[in-house]
């Protein structure tokens, strides 16, 4: 028995020995700034990686518990945030591509590490003894000599435990552990049909009076995207530069509808990827976690770590911008509904697929402005240039491309980013265009965040991911307005993240309260109507010309453009999360009509039958923004409040960007949120600058 014990512990070691030669994870991340080997990593690799990343946690989980020494910071807390390396490089990549760069092979390695994950993340959150010793530092935390980041710390991990049932009775927290594992699953499932239900809608025209209206930059995507299925013709999917394109341009009212039919029912209309079961389960679910930890609901659980701290605040919110906004939107939509009608010879009821077309048109009439006057001077390496020098004129930051660093997709970019002084910040991944493997929308994530560690400061790798315009045979990649803001805002995120100077990695970058995470980002956008920025990198992609003093002078006249109701539409979004997310009861209803009356203070198009943007609303079903979509206009008014600074200062004022860096960018969660504003700002915010900044005041 004892010779068969020591073989089978030989077989052990050399299988553990060969998988550890062969898993990319399982080595050190031996390049130039230890990014992953993407060009190594296989889909074998994950669930062996992810199956010791656990064992390798619950180790040092054990080591901490097992210390006989009294509890301390040091043994417990840095001890924690020091463990699971592991598990941050496997879940880092794997997560980080499975929207990025996916396929059914990682859906359904998803599926299956979902629950293992969701298990071991509950036993350690509710494992009495490891929360005996936290709570003990907790309770002494003010009696401990520790910095305030340090404290900071303390109170992020014991508020951790505390939302995670730690302080249940036994009973309950093996229903926290049920609910938990049911809400991963039905999030993951969400957020998978919903990439699915994308896919698989195509549109292919062959007539060419199905295209009358589009301009040529259209059509040669649409071409480009036949050609690349082995079709002839012009191929519209439901991607966000072929549906906004279509919707926009097209002259056939019966296919933008049919269009927009496709893209408003996603996953509602029965079928084998359809989420309504999973809206009704993730509410509820969520419902339940909150009462077992003593809250009404859901919003009232998550809202006591945000900046706005209860319902009451979001709610008033929502609600001076619709009583500050609702006149104008309304005026608006008549507008263009006139315009409409003017247009076409009849009276027009304006329907949601008409809304961009016709609005586009009265915009191109007033400002004689629209995408295809601005595109050519957008061309994407351009706008690259002008957004990293937007940050080199703020804050002296340089970026150059690094070949020798992997990447996941060969349209991926790698950039060595260094501070003023030449000193190594952070490498900054940037992948632009759309893929089947790649959710809809755009995002900034990170492989790894930063933090100090035994002296050494760790710089974060950061990666933005958008869905632009691809460049086609005959032309580059050129963007839109949108598009540019939209690169403009994620940036933000990556400087946010890239400039983070905290010790500790939980704390660090964007691991901000969720109503603040968007300041930095949105700050950003308000450049992109001022002509002095826009005179560095606008222009020609033929001539290279600057973009002529006149269309500058109208996109800063048209900025305002549809103001009210585009506010309007972002806040029918808050107060549909909202909605959700304020229930007091378990949901069994109908999820049209749930959502119509939660939309309904601040509806301006007419109701279309079957329309349902829940079972799609990725943001609050399988993201981080349940309880939190309001976010965007909270920071909003964050930003509009902050760039006033910038106007009143200079647009490229380095004190002003150096404050904002020091008090801002580089703090992350090492104190409240709204400190951190007064100390860049001299005061709290105000609605007065997003109302002047608007028009409306």
């Amino acid at each position: 028995m004892k010779k068969l014990f020591y073989l089978l512990l030989i077989m052990t070691v050399l299988s553990c020995t060969e998988m550890a030669d062969s898993n990319p994870f399982l080595m050190s991340f031996d390049n130039q700034h230890g990014t992953p080997p993407f060009d190594k990593i296989k889909i074998e690799h994950y669930e062996p990686a992810f199956d010791e990343a656990i064992k390798q946690h619950n180790d040092e989980i054990e080591v901490i518990i097992n210390n006989e020494n009294a509890p301390t910071f040091e043994n417990t807390i840095l001890a924690m945030e020091h463990s699971g390396e592991l598990m941050n490089k496997v879940s880092g990549v794997f997560f980080n591509l499975l929207s990025a760069e996916s396929n059914d092979e990682m859906m359904d390695i998803s599926q299956r590490i979902s629950p293992k994950l969701s298990e071991h993340g509950n036993n350690i959150n509710l494992n009495e003894d490891l929360f005996k010793r936290v709570k003990h530092v907790y309770d002494s935390r003010y009696d401990s000599n520790l910095t305030n980041e340090q404290i900071r710390l303390v109170e992020k991990y014991y508020e951790g435990f505390e939302n995670s049932g730690a302080t249940l009775s036994k009973e309950d927290k093996e229903k926290y552990r049920e609910l938990s594992l049911e809400l991963s699953k039905a999030t993951l499932e969400f957020g998978q049909n919903s990439l699915k239900e994308t896919n698989k809608f195509e549109m292919l025209l062959t007539d060419s009076l199905d295209i009358a209206g589009l301009p040529e930059s259209i059509l040669e995507a649409a071409a480009a995207k036949a050609k690349s299925k082995e079709k002839e013709g012009w191929m519209f999917d439901l991607s966000a530069p072929s549906y906004i394109g279509f919707m926009k341009y097209s002259t056939r009212r019966d296919l933008r509808e049919k269009l927009y039919m496709a893209f408003s029912t996603k996953s509602v209309m029965g079928g084998e990827f359809d989420n309504q079961d999973n809206v009704r389960k993730i509410t509820n679910v969520r419902l339940q976690i909150a009462n077992l930890l003593g809250y009404d609901s859901y919003a009232d659980y998550v809202l006591k770590n945000r900046m706005a701290k209860n319902k009451e605040s979001v709610f008033d919110l929502l609600n001076n911008l619709s009583s500050a906004y609702k006149n104008v939107a309304e005026q608006e939509v008549k507008d263009v509904t006139n315009f409409a009608s003017k247009m076409e010879g009849k009276t027009i009821e304006i329907q949601p697929w008409d809304w961009s077309f016709y609005s586009d048109k009265l915009k191109d009439e007033r400002f004689e402005l629209n995408d295809e006057m601005t595109r050519p001077y957008f061309e994407l390496e351009n706008v690259k240039k002008g957004v990293f020098g937007l940050a080199t004129d703020l804050y002296g930051l340089s970026f150059k491309k690094n070949n020798a660093i992997p990447v996941y997709h060969s349209e991926v970019e790698a950039f060595d980013v260094l501070d003023a002084n030449g000193d190594f910040l952070a490498v900054l991944f940037t992948d632009f265009h759309p893929r089947d493997g790649k959710q809809s929308g755009a995002w900034m994530t990170s492989f790894k965040d930063q933090f100090v560690k035994d002296g050494v400061d760790s710089r974060p790798h950061v990666s933005i991911v958008m869905n632009f315009t691809r460049p086609t045979d005959s032309k580059p990649a050129l963007l839109t307005f949108d598009e540019v803001e939209t690169f403009l805002h994620e940036f933000g995120h990556a400087l946010h993240g890239m400039l983070s100077k905290s010790n500790y990695e939980s704390l660090s970058g964007t691991s901000v309260y969720r109503d603040f995470v968007e300041l930095p980002s949105q700050l950003m956008e308000n450049w992109l109507t001022e002509k002095e920025y826009l005179d560095k990198f606008a222009f020609h992609y033929q001539t290279g010309e600057k973009m002529p003093e006149v269309l500058i002078q109208k996109i800063i006249d048209a900025a305002n453009y549809n103001t009210g109701y585009l506010c309007l539409r972002q806040l029918s979004f808050g107060y549909l999360d909202m909605a959700w997310h304020s229930l007091t009861e378990e949901f069994t209803g109908d999820i049209r009509t749930f959502e119509r009356n939660a939309m309904e203070r601040v509806k301006l198009l007419p109701t279309v039958k079957d329309a349902c943007m829940s079972t799609a609303f990725s943001h609050i079903f399988s993201g981080g923004y349940a309880a939190g979509y309001y976010g965007y206009k909270w920071a909003e008014v964050l930003d509009a409040d902050a760039f006033s600074e910038f106007k009143q200062n200079g647009l490229f004022d380095k004190q002003t960007a150096q404050s904002f860096r020091t008090n801002i960018l580089e703090r992350g969660n090492t104190e409240d949120p709204m400190e951190l504003y007064k100390k860049f700002r001299g005061q709290e915010p105000s609605i007065d600058a997003l109302l002047e900044r608007s028009g409306v005041k």
